[in-house]
């Protein structure tokens, strides 16, 4: 007999990081998008919106991993403006960072628009948990999420003790 555990779909969370969206003076269309995109591989997903707002990104971040999320997506505050403090709120939280996830992503990005490299996004474990910045545009989210989606799944084996032979597959 299966436990009914089994037949669940992952969870994540995808916060959205907008001093405007969390003020009700804009809509926010990158994480829906996010969202749906993560549905459709297979996720249940929360969206959350917080400001720019340091203490609270730590904490809706926290608050999503002990939620049981296993990937937490953010999107927006990454840039190089004043109010852009994602990436410092999401490193404190990091152990390990994984910096390969991010590059790629900024990669794929200024593959499409220049500007992509202007992201200070970071990547890595939060108590088990993938964390991964995104740029607040709907071109950031369309090009960031199947990178992390080529991984998610891997990462979230590896930090239960999983095994990486799973992925090879010409070996």
């Amino acid at each position: 007999m299966t436990d009914a555990t089994d037949q669940r779909n992952p969870r994540a969370t995808v916060i959205t990081v907008s001093d405007r969206c969390a003020a009700g003076e804009a809509v926010d269309v990158s994480g829906p998008l996010a969202q749906q995109m993560l549905v459709e591989a297979g996720w249940d997903v929360d969206v959350v919106v917080v400001p720019d707002e340091r203490e609270r990104i730590t904490w809706a971040i926290m608050g999503a991993v002990e939620e049981k999320s296993r990937l937490v997506i953010t999107t927006g505050g990454t840039g190089v403006g004043p109010r852009d403090v994602t990436p410092e709120a999401t490193a404190s939280l990091l152990n390990p960072e994984v910096p390969g996830i991010a590059e790629t992503i900024r990669s794929v990005g200024v593959a499409v628009l220049p500007q992509a490299m202007l992201s200070r996004g970071r990547s890595g474990i939060v108590d088990g948990a993938l964390v991964v910045n995104l740029a607040g545009s709907t071109g950031a989210v369309k090009d960031g999420v199947p990178v992390i989606l080529q991984v998610a799944s891997h990462v979230v084996s590896q930090v239960d003790g999983g095994d990486h032979d799973r992925l090879r597959t010409n070996q």
